[in-house]
């Protein structure tokens, strides 16, 4: 997923050794308790952030 296309775009594929391998980095919950991110909570929020991007108007 990218907002900008290019021909020279290059796929690089993150391999994990496990599937619940945490990235190394948490957010505290409105509890106070310290929640790890994970990839799916990061795919996501990139999913909704895409949902709305505004394309620029055209410029003439």
């Amino acid at each position: 997923m990218s907002l900008q296309h290019s021909s020279d775009d290059k796929v690089i594929e993150v391999i994990r050794t496990r599937p619940d391998q945490t990235l190394g980095c948490s957010i505290i919950d409105k509890d106070g308790r310290e929640v790890p991110i994970t990839e799916d909570m990061i795919q996501q929020a990139c999913s909704e952030l895409e949902k709305r991007l505004v394309k620029p108007a055209e410029q003439e």
